[in-house]
């Protein structure tokens, strides 16, 4: 079942995205981010459940962009529980999202992945996504001492 995410799915949500992420991020200024985007109509943010207990979340962008004269949706987490993986719980947030950017007016779907998660570059791909882009990033707190991971 997917669902949307309240304010009350904060701690399920940390959980999956530091699992993603594989490190435990500061969770004051992760719950005030997702306040603030969950209030935001450009936030859009869905839940995976299974058996009561939340096993995914996909956190959706959207925004006009000019270089495309339209709106466009980015997935920028798309996390599912380990324990989870494998089972199709992907493509359904997957879907879900895709049908939810085409009823908001967006006429293209994004992600910026890791290059590292090579596991999730299968996943959209046979989702139907297409390599267009290179991302560059660079790191502007701290000191890039490149275990970083690719801007993991």
């Amino acid at each position: 079942m997917v669902r949307n995410a309240g304010r009350e799915d904060c701690r399920q949500v940390y959980h999956l995205i530091c699992e993603m992420e594989e490190k435990t991020l500061p969770y004051e200024p992760f719950a005030a981010i997702y306040q603030k985007q969950l209030a935001s109509s450009a936030h859009a943010f869905f839940l995976a459940e299974q058996e009561g207990s939340v096993v995914g979340v996909l956190h959706l962008r959207f925004e006009e962009q000019l270089h495309h004269a339209a709106a466009v949706a980015e997935i920028m987490e798309l996390a599912v529980d380990s324990a989870h993986r494998g089972k199709g719980l992907g493509k359904v947030l997957f879907a879900h999202g895709c049908q939810r950017a085409r009823e908001a007016g967006c006429v293209q779907l994004e992600v910026a992945c890791n290059q590292l998660r090579t596991g999730a570059h299968r996943f959209y791909q046979r989702e139907g996504m297409r390599k267009f882009h290179f991302k560059f990033s660079k790191l502007l707190v701290g000191e890039d001492t490149g275990g970083n991971r690719l801007g993991r």
